[in-house]
């Protein structure tokens, strides 16, 4: 009986410079798009927030990006790890950009020292009532609230109240929302906001007159990017750390 192709995988925190903190996102790379319930198996059974699927095409690469239980539009630090794979095992010179095409577009991820940038599109938070429930259920008071195209955003009023804040998840998850950003503006001198998610960007962008910004992700495991405005565009920058590299032996 023939062996089932093995199929390279690896799990990389991204948008931080230590194992162990950061973004965890697993990153795949069959040669060519298996069956859409494979990936769907794999992302299941890494049970990171996102698996990166990436194969070669003309250009460049095509990725898509998946939760254990669904396919996402747009994910951030699975895109930063995913060029750093593809730099790491040398699938792509290090002296060029990577272009992606993914569900969102085209999407370039380019070395910026020991750190890589990525062109993303911008999205903007326009300010609107929030759903029923979801205040109550992040257990927030909010300055204010927007929606992008994705997600919600959220300021609260300090720092301190956004790490103080305990979500009921249950509730939350009841709440018709892709997902929710809650920030503050940073207590530290050296960020200009800190945030449970990424790349509020735009929001602050309205609040302080800025278009370049150093954030902080206030979770367990920490983490900061750089963001940069350019026009319709928001580049995002950070590092990233291998933590696992392997293979799939249940091959597509």
């Amino acid at each position: 009986m023939a062996s089932p192709a093995r199929v390279p995988i690896y799990i990389v925190d991204a948008f931080t410079d230590r194992p162990f903190s950061g973004n965890p996102a697993a990153v795949c790379l069959p040669l060519a798009w298996p069956a859409d319930a494979w990936l769907h198996q794999v992302a299941a059974e890494m049970n990171l927030s996102e698996t990166a699927f990436v194969v070669p095409n003309a250009d460049g690469f095509n990725l898509r990006w998946l939760t254990p239980q669904v396919e996402v539009d747009l994910c951030g630090h699975a895109t930063l790890a995913s060029a750093f794979v593809l730099w790491h095992a040398g699938l792509a010179p290090p002296e060029r950009p990577i272009s992606f095409n993914t569900r969102s577009g085209t999407l370039t991820a380019a070395r910026r020292g020991d750190a890589i940038e990525l062109d993303f599109p911008l999205q903007v938070a326009n300010e609107m009532a929030p759903p029923v429930g979801m205040l109550e259920a992040l257990g927030a008071t909010a300055k204010f609230v927007g929606k992008s195209n994705f997600d919600y955003l959220v300021e609260v009023e300090s720092e301190s109240a956004l790490r103080a804040l305990s979500p009921d998840f249950r509730a939350l998850a009841s709440v018709p929302v892709r997902g929710v950003i809650v920030t503050a503006r940073s207590a530290r001198d050296e960020f200009d906001f800190v945030s449970r998610f990424f790349a509020p960007a735009s929001h602050w962008r309205e609040r302080s007159g800025k278009i370049e910004f150093k954030a902080y992700q206030a979770s367990a495991r920490g983490g900061s990017v750089g963001v940069r405005i350019t026009g319709q565009r928001v580049l995002l920058t950070g590092r990233a750390v291998l933590v696992v590299e392997g293979q799939l032996l249940a091959g597509c």
